[in-house]
């Protein structure tokens, strides 16, 4: 115990540079991330696309066994409500919002699990909302509904529920129904059928691209949530730094972010550890993390919480013995210069066509006055360059949100409030390794900040934090 008390007290030490910014998250609860007016501010904002319409929304289930619930993205985005379950029903005709519950249930609130959102008054006054009913109540409202045929909003895209993005989901559920010994549909299609046959009269149209829309532009608060998350991957990833070395798994470093995810209250991982070593860096999305570490080797982390129902990605490149061989500086560096040619040249209101014809040109210059000493090297940066010059740069990378590649699709110009990463990589195939770097970035009015610029990514800064004690020697 005494061990265990003196590795928390080290860790702790560790982070007070950065101050107190990092508040405990409510784990199992949605109520104290953003205010009731937040919350209704997005809904409004579905009522004016809706029109005279409804916009039904489903929240996630139970989860089997001893799981803790986590509510899916777009009910959490538009209620904060993290009760399985839970229906909500928004009017556009009368502006009012509306939430079917489960009922008290005595064992479940008084012997077992604890308070719990349950019809009544009280509730709909904590989550802002018209009224909170029972569950049993939502068949009479679609039944009124069924009267008139008014036109019903709803996803149609299946349900994300962490350490995912909608892509994931939308794959898993046509793998599930196009296998000959499943064929399941969704949740949503299984929901969306028994809309219409409740309201036949009802047309049933996609609530999904209304919704991903308004998430594409973050709010003051849901960036101040990313912002704490990128910090959380930031010392995760320092910390993996001071405990890497020769003989270490990749899962040993794995544990070292969880710890630092887990201390400052985040739900788990924003996706699967991507922890590479050697030629493990070859692959985007390497995630088994059983391979030793070498002496020689480069590591490449990848790894971010999900806090709050938002994310963060950044990767961070570092040698597994601490010091940067000649080579491995020769090669780092120009990708670097070549990483910061792109990161330099994001403009507010640029297309990202037009963001990357102005990097090229840089890193054209770049590979020009730099000084190879091995030809190798050489042929992958004039290849990173190369794949700029002859793309029709749709994206400079992915936005982050509630999820890792967050909704919305690829801008057609930078605005303020979006939030993205820039991951390019460069690769060595006759090695069969690769070099990734990623950083958050936010676009503001007058440019962009890197939100994850904190994090070490020079030579020196790297091998000095290498340096230090880590976790596991604290």
């Amino acid at each position: 115990m005494v061990g265990a008390r003196n590795i928390v007290l080290a860790a702790a030490a560790s982070v007070l540079v950065f101050g107190s910014w990092l508040a405990a998250q409510p784990v199992f609860s949605g109520d104290e991330v953003f205010p009731p007016e937040e919350f209704a501010a997005r809904r409004a904002r579905v009522v004016e696309r809706i029109g005279d319409a409804v916009a039904i929304l489903q929240a996630a289930t139970e989860r089997p066994g001893e799981q803790p619930f986590r509510q899916n993205n777009q009910f959490f985005y538009l209620t904060g409500v993290a009760e399985p379950r839970a229906i909500l029903l928004i009017d556009g005709r009368s502006k009012q919002t509306t939430i079917f519950v489960k009922p008290f249930d005595e064992r479940r609130e008084q012997r077992m699990f604890g308070p719990a959102l349950h019809p009544g008054a009280d509730a709909a006054r904590a989550t802002g909302v018209a009224a909170v009913l029972a569950r049993d109540e939502f068949t009479a409202a679609v039944t009124d509904l069924a009267r008139s045929g008014r036109t019903i909003y709803t996803p149609f895209r299946p349900e994300v529920l962490g350490e995912a993005s909608s892509s994931d989901a939308v794959a898993l559920a046509r793998a599930t129904e196009q296998d000959p010994w499943d064929g399941r549909p969704s949740r949503e299609q299984a929901f969306n059928a028994k809309l219409k046959a409740a309201s036949p009269r009802s047309a049933i149209k996609d609530l999904d691209p209304i919704l991903d829309a308004l998430r594409t532009i973050k709010s003051p608060r849901e960036i101040a949530i990313v912002r704490e998350a990128t910090k959380m991957t930031g010392l995760a990833i320092m910390e993996a730094m001071r405990d890497a070395k020769p003989g270490r798994f990749e899962y040993e470093l794995q544990a070292d972010a969880e710890f630092v995810f887990k201390k400052f209250g985040a739900y788990g991982g924003s996706y699967f550890a991507l922890i590479a070593t050697g030629t493990n860096t070859w692959y985007s999305h390497y995630h088994k993390n059983t391979a030793r570490l070498q002496d020689g080797d480069l590591v490449q982390f990848d790894y971010a919480p999900d806090y709050k129902y938002y994310q963060s990605d950044v990767t961070r490149v570092f040698p597994a013995n601490g010091t940067f061989s000649p080579r491995q500086r020769e090669f780092y560096t120009i990708y670097l210069e070549l990483y910061r040619a792109l990161m330099t040249s994001i403009k507010v209101h640029a297309s990202p066509r037009e963001i990357v014809k102005d990097a090229v040109v840089k890193m054209d210059r770049i590979l020009a006055e730099f000084r190879f000493s091995d030809a190798r090297i050489r042929t992958a940066a004039a290849a990173f360059v190369d794949r700029y010059r002859n793309s029709n740069a749709a994206s400079l990378g992915h936005s982050v949100g509630m999820e890792v590649h967050d909704v919305g699709g690829a801008p057609a110009t930078l605005e303020p409030g979006q939030i993205f990463t820039i991951e390019p990589a460069m690769q060595f195939p006759d090695e069969h390794v690769g070099i990734r770097l990623e950083d958050m970035i936010l676009i503001t009015d007058t440019g962009y900040e890197n939100l994850s610029a904190f994090v070490p990514i020079e030579i020196e800064a790297i091998e000095k934090v290498m340096r230090e004690p880590g976790l596991q020697k604290r």
